[in-house]
């Protein structure tokens, strides 16, 4: 559904980021290779890795990664409103939104002598930059400026503490995060098509189109923000590399202090003051580099069965090839995959990427719009999209062998 209006509405309220990422599999023949995109510069070819990264710029990036909010505070302060609602939350329920906690941000004996049903806790945990992705100024038992940083939505926590409570993974998407929900709750926000939509989002989806092209035609998963060294193209749809995407998220979403353009989506954005972003976009490139997908499980006899499948029978390293098991730059048609063009064609270009499989076990569901729950509907799908006449014992070694990657 496309409506004018709400694109209107959206210019100026709705943020939060996502980079982008997915899973997809390709076959048959392809598009040419994405054009280069407008402002950014070229990444790394998925045959070329660069180690190590610069370790001295990774660690300016992990800082702006974790606590910069490129001076969006201007947007979830003064147009959202989001400080009047958060300051109103229990730890309890801030948790139930998908919110994180850094348990190495708090002082020992913290979660044992606070009461976590009680918002001035929630003030106290704000105050020492603990909450996971925002940033805060609580002055007088008020929260007088709120903000988001890039770790809102592409990081999370291994619970350690408690759940929900943790040490910090940079890099993983938070599936708990229910984005639509909290922007919903805004007072800028009238009942209506547009709160109905952000509801229906549910924890861990997030549309980044809406606010451009008006349609409510459904959000994409919050993708991984790990394993891109060495990868051409870090988006669903090939739209552009890492910082193309930092800057569009960081301008577009978030709506920080910065300048984007892009004619192909007809977007011109200026910073209407001090430029905080494109300043920035090399060191936080260079950190989200040094994140390594996670190890997958260890290899067996089934998983070495499956391998012979994925490179042979099953023709997936047709399209997931190289060292990160993808053929971008390469874009593919909407037709030659299992699943819907829509995404697709709210693009620039109107294709799809084949994904890098590094770390897939750990970021289900699976394709764009999440209809794959399990790497078994994953193999699923695509055996009968091909016709591939894959065996029940073929289709479980075949998913043994995606597991370890």
């Amino acid at each position: 559904m496309k409506s004018s209006a709400v694109a209107r509405m959206w210019t100026g309220l709705l943020a939060v980021g996502a980079l982008v990422v997915g899973i997809y599999g390709c076959e048959g023949a392809s598009r040419a290779e994405a054009p280069a995109t407008p402002g950014v510069e070229a990444n790394r070819g998925s045959g070329t890795m660069r180690t190590p990264v610069d370790p001295a710029l990774a660690a300016k990036g992990r800082a702006i990664f974790r606590f910069d909010d490129f001076g969006d505070p201007r947007f979830w302060t003064d147009t959202l409103q989001l400080n009047r609602v958060v300051e109103t939350l229990t730890p309890v329920q801030a948790l139930g939104l998908g919110l994180k906690v850094d348990v190495d941000a708090l002082p020992p004996g913290t979660l044992e002598s606070v009461d976590l049903n009680d918002p001035a806790t929630t003030l106290a945990l704000l105050r020492l930059d603990a909450v996971v992705g925002v940033t805060a100024r609580v002055e007088d038992g008020r929260i007088r400026r709120i903000g988001i940083t890039c770790a809102l939505c592409h990081s999370t926590v291994d619970d350690d503490a408690a759940p929900g409570v943790g040490h910090r993974l940079d890099g993983w998407p938070n599936h708990d995060l229910n984005v639509g929900a909290i922007v919903a709750s805004s007072p800028a926000i009238p009942d209506g098509a547009l709160a109905r939509y952000l509801q229906s989002w549910g924890p861990g989806f997030y549309d980044a189109r809406v606010n451009v092209d008006g349609r409510m035609d459904g959000p994409v998963v919050i993708p991984p923000a790990y394993g891109l060294h060495g990868v051409a193209l870090e988006t669903y749809t090939g739209d552009g590399p890492i910082s193309y995407w930092n800057a569009y998220v960081a301008v577009t979403q978030m709506h920080g202090q910065g300048s984007f353009s892009d004619p192909r989506l007809g977007i011109h954005v200026s910073p209407g003051g001090p430029n905080l972003v494109q300043p920035v976009l090399a060191a936080l490139r260079e950190y989200q580099l040094s994140l390594d997908a996670p190890e997958g499980t260890t290899a067996g006899e089934a998983s070495r069965r499956g391998r012979t499948l994925f490179e042979g029978k099953a023709g997936c390293a047709r399209c997931h090839a190289g060292p990160r098991l993808t053929d971008a730059p390469t874009l593919h048609d909407p037709s030659e995959v299992p699943t819907e063009p829509t995404w697709a064609e709210r693009s620039a270009t109107g294709a799809y990427r084949s994904t890098p499989l590094r770390g897939l076990f750990h970021h289900a569901p699976y394709f764009h719009d999440g209809s794959a729950a399990t790497l078994e509907d994953v193999v699923g799908r695509y055996d009968a999209f091909f016709d591939l006449g894959l065996t029940a014992q073929e289709r479980s070694d075949l998913v043994a062998y995606l597991r370890t990657l």
